[in-house]
């Protein structure tokens, strides 16, 4: 399952993607919000629903789209289990995806055209965690940290 949301900022990107998302078939997502655009929002409610879903089951990723990406990224990273990142081309979501086993993309709004993101996104959902030894080792001091900080 492929959980999505984003703040005003980014809910018409969100909105596009969505519907790129209807045309591949075979991807099940479910928007967590919002489903029209308010002007007033606030990014840490859409980055909260979305990194609680994706944190109930493993195999669940999202997208957070914000004005920036940054915002949705810090909040879903205050979750247990989220590893979120930002990518801005292909090379860092392939490297965050199979390096950083990333559970959640995060966008910008205002920065990345429709196209690009799409081909980000794609990219996202294509590469999994490489599982190298150095990489599962340093999963496991996150997750370590995340014990000790996140109680």
């Amino acid at each position: 399952m492929l959980y999505i949301g984003g703040d005003h900022a980014g809910y018409k990107l969100k909105e596009q993607i969505k519907t790129y998302l209807k045309r591949q078939g075979g991807i099940d997502y479910k928007d967590l919000g919002p489903s029209k655009l308010v002007p007033t929002d606030d990014y840490p409610d859409y980055g909260l629903k979305v990194a609680r879903a994706v944190s109930q089951n493993k195999k669940h990723v999202g997208i957070l789209i914000c004005g920036s990406g940054a915002g949705v990224c810090m909040v879903a990273n205050k979750v247990r289990g989220i590893r979120a990142a930002q990518a801005h081309n292909l090379r860092d979501v392939k490297l965050v995806r199979e390096h950083n086993d990333a559970n959640i993309l995060c966008l910008s709004g205002w920065e990345l055209a429709p196209a690009r993101a799409i081909k980000i996104i794609k990219k996202f959902l294509e590469a999994s965690f490489s599982r190298e030894q150095r990489h599962a080792r340093r999963i496991g001091k996150i997750e370590k940290i995340e014990k000790e900080t996140m109680k």
